[in-house]
């Protein structure tokens, strides 16, 4: 003789229904908020630039897949009780996968690691889900039902622990994230918004520099801003000329385009630049930035004086109205550290803040200390570059 049993059924619905919903709300959350940019990377690789990923629209697609997958799991184990959550595994497993593009990708995808990790999480799974499977014949039903029940927070629990497996294999690595958002935003245009990307973070590596000073040119603020972000290598990482550094998905020929010509054959980055500032009669803005800044990163100020009087010179005369924020620190620091230079340079503005920046390093002995200190002060400033970095 058969009976029902309302009150183990709606145990079971409400805990298959909290299950849906946990995993629902952090697949779209996860897929939308935190891994857009790595999604939109992987298909732009994979697609091979034909199609562009839309974050939306893919978070809601692949959450459905993804709870589709589940219901089938659910269908072929029925695992109920205190074991429903095993379910979500392979659901669970998948978002990982999807969402762990290796920051190096360069125009293949590659399994990497999960060749035998995969097989091994669903072996262990399998054992799993036919221990559950034994376990739920033999289960007592006689127990508090509801929100607040055992078997609730037991599945709950596992849900949590599925949740930090994903976090902990997808990527994480924060400068990629910040690249691909970068990207994504000259993708669209949007310059100045590329350069809000990662722009608190002190993480930074020769693609992302690259993306910045790119943005930076493109709004005529590179020799004004660029020591306001970390810099991470040195000057011969600023265009992709050598393969030192790369886009992902934004096509290289549109960099080129706007500085002019696309580089004949293998050169190096400073010998693009020269080259390009020869072929025009007139001084190429962009370029004889790219090449200042060059110098000023390989703290070549030397050779930054002669090529800054040949580009922001008025007749003979340097033209120190015209001079971007950068131009005018180095300059001020060549003036105070050679003996002799070769032009002097006087800004009271300026004459003003390295002596405060002297008289601030001689009140600390301790380098560590006095770094701390001047990096309170002056971060974001060619002076700080050059001396601590």
């Amino acid at each position: 003789m058969n009976y029902n049993h309302p009150n183990k059924n709606s145990s079971t619905v409400a805990i298959r229904l909290m299950c849906a919903i946990v995993f629902i709300t952090f697949s779209f959350v996860w897929l939308y908020c935190f891994q857009a940019d790595v999604l939109a990377a992987a298909q732009h690789v994979l697609s091979k630039g034909l199609t562009t990923y839309k974050p939306f629209l893919g978070a809601v697609l692949i959450t459905l897949i993804l709870q589709a997958l589940q219901l089938i799991v659910f269908a072929l184990t029925r695992l109920r009780k205190r074991s429903h959550a095993l379910n979500y595994l392979p659901s669970m497993l998948a978002l990982a996968v999807i969402t762990d593009i290796n920051s190096t990708v360069d125009g293949q995808y590659s399994l990497g690691s999960w060749w035998w990790i995969l097989p091994l999480v669903i072996a262990l799974w399998l054992f799993m889900v036919f221990v559950a499977r034994v376990l739920q014949d033999v289960e007592p039903n006689a127990e508090p039902k509801g929100l607040f029940s055992r078997a609730m927070w037991i599945n709950m629990l596992t849900m949590a622990l599925l949740i930090i497996m994903v976090v902990a294999f997808s990527n994480s690595n924060a400068v990629f994230h910040y690249r691909m958002r970068a990207e994504s935003r000259l993708l669209s245009g949007d310059f100045k918004g590329a350069l809000q990307m990662g722009a608190k973070s002190l993480e930074s590596d020769a693609d992302l520099q690259m993306i910045r000073m790119y943005a930076l040119s493109r709004t005529g603020e590179l020799g004004e801003r660029l020591f306001d972000y970390p810099v991470s290598g040195h000057s011969e990482a600023m265009l992709p000329v050598e393969g030192k550094s790369r886009f992902v998905m934004y096509p290289t020929d549109s960099l080129y385009k706007f500085l002019g010509a696309r580089p004949k054959g293998e050169m190096t980055t400073d010998r693009y630049l020269v080259l390009m500032q020869r072929r025009d009669s007139t001084v190429n803005r962009s370029i004889a930035d790219y090449q200042l800044c060059g110098l000023l990163i390989d703290k070549r100020i030397d050779d930054f004086v002669p090529l800054l009087r040949r580009y922001y010179s008025e007749g003979d005369t340097l033209d120190i109205d015209r001079l971007p924020r950068h131009y005018r620190e180095a300059m001020t620091l060549y003036t105070h550290l050679r003996s002799k230079p070769v032009v002097v340079y006087h800004n009271s503005v300026m004459d003003e803040d390295w002596k405060n920046l002297q008289e601030l390093e001689a009140e600390y002995a301790d380098l560590t200390e006095r770094k701390g200190r001047v990096e309170e002060h002056y971060r974001g400033t060619y002076w700080y570059y050059y001396e601590y970095e």
